[in-house]
């Protein structure tokens, strides 16, 4: 219930709104580049944006045309901050969340109590 509860507070911030609408506008963005681009199917583009932006990088998928790998430094140097951003923001979110909210976590707020 706290998940979902803190997700329809985060979803209500019209900063977070925008921040969640404009990371999925950069994976949306490279997913359909890569898949006409690379003539990866739409998943494994989908996977590549995501497993690129969070700095997994596998090295299962890699472009192999010149403009897709020009694409992939743009993309990259675009994507990576806010990807990252998001990422930070909803661990913050979570986190202001739970303090507000001691009493459904039995041990405290956090491990020293």
């Amino acid at each position: 219930m706290f998940f979902f509860k803190t997700l329809l507070s985060f979803l209500k911030d019209r900063a977070y709104r925008n921040l969640l609408a404009g990371s999925t506008l950069v994976l949306l963005v490279g997913m359909v580049v890569y898949h006409y681009i690379e003539g990866w199917t739409w998943l494994d583009s989908l996977y590549f944006c995501m497993i690129t932006l969070t700095t997994i990088g596998y090295g299962d998928f890699s472009p192999q045309t010149d403009i897709g790998k020009a694409f992939t430094i743009f993309y990259i140097i675009v994507g990576l901050g806010l990807i990252l951003s998001f990422i930070n923001t909803v661990y913050n979110h979570f986190k202001k969340e739970r303090q507000k909210a001691p009493s459904i976590f039995p041990f405290g707020k956090n491990k020293s109590e």
